[in-house]
């Protein structure tokens, strides 16, 4: 099921360590309408770019969030986070173009240099920007 003009309902459910551990990570129809809403962020951030972006993390249902240990109440699990990374671009690079840009997210988190996190709300999106490495907890902005 394509969920926009680039992304599927399976780029945004695939995990490995899902099927690993037998998960069912099906979302309802209320996430996959957020999904709708994350891949239209995600389009945005490909015209951006002018590359393709490659989601390691999308929706994980609540079991598979706990098993990874994302946070309990992670966007991820509403459907409306993803995990990114761009060929060609660091995520440190990806990352600041996104703060640079006008784009309205509710959370970009450089993690651990190893990919970007961005995320929506329910409501009024807060363009929160911080980083993440190991050790530091999460700091404000992209350092």
């Amino acid at each position: 099921m394509n969920l926009s003009e680039h992304f599927t309902l399976a780029d945004m459910t695939v995990s490995q360590s899902a099927a690993r551990s037998n998960i069912d990570n099906t979302p309802d129809a209320n996430t996959v309408n957020n999904l709708r809403r994350l891949c239209a962020l995600l389009e945005q951030v490909r015209l951006l770019v002018g590359r393709p972006v490659l989601v390691t993390s999308g929706y994980r249902c609540a079991a598979l969030n706990r098993m990874v240990g994302g946070a309990p109440r992670s966007a991820h699990v509403q459907g409306l986070a993803a995990d990114i990374n761009v060929s060609g671009l660091t995520p440190a690079v990806l990352a600041r173009r996104l703060a640079d840009s006008a784009l309205m997210f509710d959370q970009l988190i450089l993690e651990f240099d190893s990919w970007v996190h961005l995320g929506l709300a329910e409501g009024a999106e807060r363009r929160q920007i911080l980083t993440i490495r190991k050790g530091t907890g999460y700091l404000r902005g992209l350092v």
